[in-house]
Order: C-alpha cells, then structure tokens, then sequence
C-alpha cells in the first residue's frame, strides 16, 4: 500500500510559476481528479509526482520512496501522448514496455486481449485509430504493475466502450489498493476526490 504526500509543494514550467505551496495527502485505494484549466500545472505535477519535475519549493513523499528515482519505480505516468511507433506490431510494442518496466513479456498477449486488441496483435501501430492507440497505451499499465498510476487525459479518444474499459481498469486498480491521480477536464465517472489546481496558480 502506498500512501502520497504533497508538502507546501512549488512547481513551475520555465519562469511561470504554476502551482504554490500545495499540501494534500492521498491514501492507497483512491481515485484523485486533478481539475483545472489548461496552464494549471495538472500535467506538470503528474511529472512531478513521477520524478521528471523538481519541485522549486516543498517535498513529495510516495510509500518508502527515498527520493525521485525511487518514486519512479512505484509508478506508472501514461501521457496524453499515446508514444506509439507505426511500423512495430502491437505485440512489439507491449513486450518492449514489459522490459522497460521490468515486468512480464509474456503477459503481452493477455494485456492485448484486456483491451480488446488481441486480434490485432501482429499489425503495425500505424494501422490503429485514435481510440485504438490509447487502447494499446493502457496496456503499459497491466504488463508492469505498479501501485500508482498517474494518468493524464486517460479517456482522450476513446468511444464509449473504450471509456468503459478505463473504469473497468479503475476499478479493478482501485479494488486491488492502488492509488490513482488522473488529470482530467471531465470526470471519470466514478467516485473520486478532486484536487482544484485553479485556486493553487498565483
């Protein structure tokens, strides 16, 4: 179980200052919806949670996790960008971030099958549609697991079955006792705790 603290924390993206001075704590089990309009530091504290941001000011704690590389290691940061190469197969894909994350190779085919994509398995990424491709993007979370995922757009062109597959993984994390921080500009559609990053910009 992994707990997150966020302590009198100061972001900023180059000289504009995003967030100041934010204190919150989230505990395993949690579904968190970072809200707030476009420039609000949602993406820039997700990247901060995940290590890839120093915090100007205030300190992040995550589980046992000593400093930033160690925070990498406990979660799983899926972009609004889907990251895909159009000539690999899916199946290339998956078995890759199996090995990035020090996870399981051979679970590609059932992380492919999750998600409804099983039969596409040997084709190239390029052939995929939007929804698709975030389809196979999910996928980095099941071959690896990891207690906490940090999520940024997560529905962004998805169908109504795909957004219904997202909550199915939701839930299933959430049941499991993992700890979820999702920037969103629509709720999920499930219960969660909201973290408004408007009334945190100076």
């Amino acid at each position: 179980m992994t707990r997150l603290s966020l302590e009198g924390l100061t972001l900023a993206r180059g000289s504009r200052l995003l967030i100041q001075d934010l204190t919150a704590a989230f505990e395993p089990g949690a579904l968190v919806e970072l809200t707030g309009p476009n420039g609000s530091g949602k993406t820039t504290l997700l990247r901060a949670i995940a290590g890839f941001v120093r915090p100007l000011e205030g300190a992040i704690r995550l589980g046992d996790a000593a400093d930033a590389e160690d925070r990498g290691s406990l979660v799983h940061l899926l972009g609004h960008r889907d990251g895909l190469k159009g000539p690999l197969s899916l199946k290339a894909h998956v078995s890759y971030w199996a090995r990035l994350f020090a996870g399981d190779a051979a679970k590609a085919d059932d992380a492919l099958d999750r998600v409804g994509l099983k039969g596409f398995a040997q084709l190239p990424a390029r052939v995929l549609s939007q929804g698709q491709s975030r389809r196979l993007a999910l996928t980095r979370l099941l071959v690896a697991p990891r207690p906490v995922w940090l999520l940024d757009e997560p529905a962004a062109g998805l169908d109504r079955a795909g957004k219904q597959l997202l909550i199915d993984l939701i839930d299933q994390k959430i049941a499991e006792g993992g700890l979820i921080i999702a920037a969103v500009h629509e709720p999920i559609g499930r219960p969660a705790q909201s973290l408004p990053l408007e009334s945190l910009t100076p």
